[in-house]
């Protein structure tokens, strides 16, 4: 899932002032450019397609499209007949469980408590699969995609560090703001358009089946936004970012003062009570269409009903009724920017508590699917078309909630009963692509597993100091073996919908080990001064703000990576390539490998890794340096993955974020299972690239690094029972004519 823990905010801090500004530059200009692009469809288009001109063409495109689709779907018929001449296989099925952890699924079906996976291991293939290095979601789901090591495909984290300032930006994606404008009054209207770009290199497989004819249905894969285009249909996942140009900002209004304690990941507001009345307002997404740029405001009144511990919202000309303890439906929020330019989200609502205090729990606010204000899919109108046929359903691409839970915000059941909600919307979506696409490829990948197990590990862990006491429904201690059963019974219902030449493949990123301790790399840097601070500090404040980069020679960043600071690389690197960068690395290793946790008197880090000796592609130089391998317990802290410094190295992780995957990828290991047999000894999630095109029979490109899964054995053990069946029904013909 994630962004991983506080990684969550780094979006919103340094680079995220300007990754909310452009994309709103961006939402602005779409809406005036889009639509005509646009693929005609229903629910296509946007509130300002009341223009005549922008209808007149709209409405041509799609009869164009009407009269011409018997020959485009002639032409797609001879040319799927050709690309499937080679294939072994009618479709090809990719469950994708985030996180689903190989210890716990061994366990769970030695104990009869996954029978469909079982099924799958007795039948077909399992085994653990190797992740990347780093562990990390970006990183390994960009290599699944493209069977290419990370750099190949340009993803190291959730995170990149920009030389020319040290301030972390979005490793998957970059949204830069327009040219050229022109002033009308007190607005700035974009003449040209903004940049949008996915920095994931190398091509994903299904972009090379969709060049051969063949049709994928893909959903919610993380990086993928912006989608790109290809033969089939996508709907992008994690990165994906909510209308404040965040990886996800929930809002917690409150009328209790003791609350109104900064929450990470969030917005609080201490609200008043007239009477029995709340008048507020929901923060939107900063109006760059002004000027003077500032925050677009939702008002929103709130009327309490204590007596029936209801409350009444009303809010963008919408009115709702809201049950302390449930949540709302997603309710749409439109905010206007302008003279006919709207930009339009949607969000979901849970009544807290009305007394003694009054509490309010709001979702971050998704991209409404209906009328995106950015490009969530491919074709544009797939989106629209989804929310046509099942109404709304989350965007985000970090759809789940862990920093509500994570700050005592939303309770567990609250979280929970969300999450599961998300994970239903996404079933729906993913059996409506199963049943739609009778041959190629369909892909899912579900964040629910990923999600609950980073907020709920500390009850596998009794050794966790976030663990709770034992309770005496334990149903805490429940919540990862049902959320274990309820992907066994998804997988059930998928093998009922699979036909007799349909491959089945379910695999995970990683896996997943208790987060106990982290370890703070720049305090560790600080204190044994490869990185120093500004005279007169003693600690700094995220993101570098007190460092000394005259004076630093390494620095952190992230969750697993150590960056020299290189003369010619860095806007004020003083270490010099060559043989110093190669001694100083060196000597890094040297001391932080086996580094020890004095005061639990067990080792933090396993080993740290030279990028050099591990990276080959051409995107080597935006890696890291170094990546860090902890121990089992251990990940990178809090405050190192946002670049604070003090003098606390290791310290307990209090937070309900309690597992995590971030640590030597040789303790994470992820899972494969397959109805097929495949040749699994030691499967790495980027041999499943190739491993797909072969089933196709397309040719492997020779860049990629994974190999194929399929042995010769099971080649010619396929060859073998081809010619059985031609032999069979050459004998039942003959018998026929007889």
């Amino acid at each position: 899932m994630k962004v991983e823990g506080r990684e969550k905010q780094a979006t919103r801090v340094g680079s995220a002032s300007r990754l909310r500004a452009s994309t709103l530059l961006f939402i602005s200009l779409f809406i005036l450019s889009t639509p005509l692009l646009a693929y005609i469809g229903p629910g296509a288009g946007f509130a300002f397609l009341s223009s005549f001109l922008v209808f007149f063409l709209t409405f041509f495109l799609a009869f164009f499209s009407f009269l011409t689709w018997p020959f485009r779907l002639l032409i797609r018929l001879l040319k799927g007949q050709k690309a499937y001449r080679k294939s072994r296989v009618e479709r090809v099925v990719i469950l994708g469980f985030d996180g689903l952890d190989p210890t716990l699924v061994e366990k769970y079906m030695a104990d009869g408590k996954l029978p469909n996976f079982l099924r799958l291991k007795k039948e077909g293939t399992y085994s653990r699969l190797r992740t990347t290095t780093p562990a990390i979601s970006p990183v390994a789901w960009s290599s699944f995609m493209t069977g290419c090591e990370p750099s190949k495909h340009n993803i190291f984290d959730f995170l990149s560090r920009n030389p020319k300032n040290y301030l972390p930006d979005l490793s998957s994606a970059r949204i830069g703001p327009p040219r050229r404008y022109f002033t009308l009054g007190k607005y700035r209207i974009p003449l040209s358009k903004p940049e949008i770009k996915l920095q994931r290199k190398s091509q994903p497989f299904w972009k090379i089946l969709g060049q051969q004819g063949i049709f994928s249905t893909v959903l919610r894969v993380p990086i993928t936004f912006p989608p790109e285009k290809f033969n089939g249909h996508l709907l992008s996942g994690m990165c994906l970012p909510d209308l404040k140009g965040s990886q996800g900002t929930f809002f917690f209004y409150t009328t209790n003062p003791e609350r109104l304690n900064k929450k990470e990941g969030g917005e609080t507001r201490l609200v008043k009570l007239e009477g029995k009345t709340v008048r507020t307002f929901i923060g939107g997404p900063e109006n760059t269409l002004l000027k003077n740029p500032e925050e677009i405001r939702l008002p929103m009144t709130i009327r309490l009903h204590p007596e029936s511990e209801t409350a009444e919202v009303e809010v963008s000309d919408t009115r709702f009724l809201l049950k302390k303890g449930e949540f709302s439906p997603w309710i749409k929020l439109t905010f206007k920017a302008g003279p006919g330019f709207r930009i339009r989200g949607i969000a979901r609502f849970y009544l807290l508590s009305l007394k003694p205090h009054f509490e309010l729990y709001l979702t971050p606010l998704n991209l409404d699917p209906e009328k995106p204000a950015l490009p969530i899919s491919h074709p544009f109108i797939y989106a629209p078309y989804l929310a046509k046929l099942f109404g709304s359903y989350v965007t985000l691409g970090e759809a789940n909630d862990t920093w509500a839970l994570n700050e005592g915000v939303l309770p567990e059941k609250a979280f929970l009963d969300l999450a599961y909600s998300f994970h239903q919307d996404w079933e729906k979506i993913f059996f409506n692509g199963l049943r739609k696409t009778t041959r190629g490829v369909v892909v899912c990948v579900f964040e629910t597993t990923d999600s609950i197990q980073h907020m709920f590990w500390r009850y596998l862990d009794r050794a966790h100091p976030a663990c709770p006491a034992p309770s005496r429904s334990g149903d805490g201690d429940r919540v990862i073996e049902d959320l274990y059963r309820r992907m066994d019974s998804l997988v059930g219902r998928v093998l009922e919908q699979l036909g007799e030449h349909d491959c089945l493949i379910i695999m995970s990123d990683h896996g997943f080990k208790s987060f106990r301790r982290g370890v703070n790399l720049n305090s560790w840097l600080y204190l044994n001064g490869y990185l120093q601070l500004k005279e007169g500090a003693s600690e700094s404040e995220e993101w570098f703000k007190q460092v000394d980069w005259s004076r630093t020679k390494a620095y952190a960043l992230g969750l697993a990576g150590i960056y020299l600071n290189l003369r010619g690389r860095e806007a004020q690197g003083i270490v010099e390539p060559g043989e110093e960068s190669r001694k100083l690395k060196q000597e890094l290793m040297e001391k932080l490998s086996g580094l020890k946790d004095t005061e639990k008197g067990t080792v933090a880090i396993n080993r740290v890794i030279d990028a050099e000796k591990i990276y080959h592609g051409p995107y080597r130089d935006n890696a890291p340096d170094l990546i860090v391998a902890y121990n089992e317990g251990y990940r990178a802290s809090w405050d190192s993955a946002t670049g604070r410094v003090n003098r606390v190295v290791i310290e307990d992780n209090r937070k309900a974020w309690s597992g995590d995957h971030c640590l030597d990828p040789e303790l994470v290991p992820g899972v494969l299972f397959s109805n097929l047999k495949l040749a699994a000894s030691s499967p790495r999630i980027a041999d499943l690239a190739p491993t797909v095109l072969e089933l196709f029979g397309v040719p492997v490109p020779s860049y990629m690094d994974g190999r194929s899964l399929l042995s010769d054995k099971s080649g010619k053990m396929e060859k073998e029972e081809s010619e059985k069946n031609k032999n069979k029904k050459a004998r039942s013909d003959v018998r026929k004519k007889k």
